[in-house]
């Protein structure tokens, strides 16, 4: 089944391909791993990444590079959480309770009853973002002239399109936990995205998506 990203202006995006989990209503197999996030405390991050990882629970947590410069002191290079108080665990359903039990983690992104999974072209997307081009957080935004990366690691993604002294930026949203993040990109790596009055799709969370991977 496909399922259409859109953004909260209506806007759809690229289809892409629902996942069908065979340990649900579909099939009586063992329910498949999935991206969760994890909302953690403050400063937390890289501890609760570490338990996990110590306890075989796959996770991923978007760090990138800044530098602080005090009076008297050199220039000190420090990697930080892309999205404070959150990281992502690739967990089936019913292990909730292994990452929930784990210190520093406070909850799982989603409704009361369940959280909600992340496609994994999103994760892959953002792994790509962090390790491959300049990533930086950005206020959470969702509105603005939206572009598509046509070339380079990220091609096919699209987002709001920004600047930063000479530089273009295109900034991406996730918006299951209202965060965003700024990628550096070359005018020639752009295309304009055309708007069209299309009918809005929501996706299994019930919330509008604006991180997109565009497929073939």
């Amino acid at each position: 089944m496909e399922i259409s990203l859109a953004s909260k202006e209506g806007e759809a995006l690229s289809p892409i391909c629902e996942r069908i989990n065979i340990g649900g209503i579909y099939g009586a197999g063992p329910a498949l791993p999935q991206w969760f996030a994890a909302y953690t405390s403050s400063r937390h991050e890289k501890h609760v990444s570490e338990f996990l990882t110590n306890r075989a629970i796959e996770n991923f947590l978007p760090l990138y590079r800044t530098v602080r410069r005090w009076k008297k002191r050199s220039p000190l290079v420090l990697e930080l959480p892309l999205f404070p108080n959150y990281l992502f665990v690739h967990i089936t359903p019913r292990a909730r309770g292994s990452v929930l039990a784990a210190p520093g983690v406070l909850s799982m992104v989603g409704s009361e009853r369940e959280a909600w999974p992340l496609p994994d072209s999103e994760i892959e997307a953002l792994r790509v973002a962090v390790h491959l081009r300049k990533a930086e957080p950005h206020p959470y935004l969702v509105v603005g002239e939206r572009a598509r990366i046509v070339a380079g690691p990220l091609a096919g993604l699209e987002g709001v399109l920004a600047r930063k002294k000479n530089n273009f930026r295109v900034v991406l949203t996730i918006d299951e936990i209202m965060q965003s993040f700024a990628v550096e990109v070359d005018a020639d790596e752009l295309e304009p995205v055309v708007h069209r009055l299309q009918p809005t799709r929501l996706s299994a969370s019930g919330t509008m998506r604006s991180f997109s991977s565009k497929e073939s």
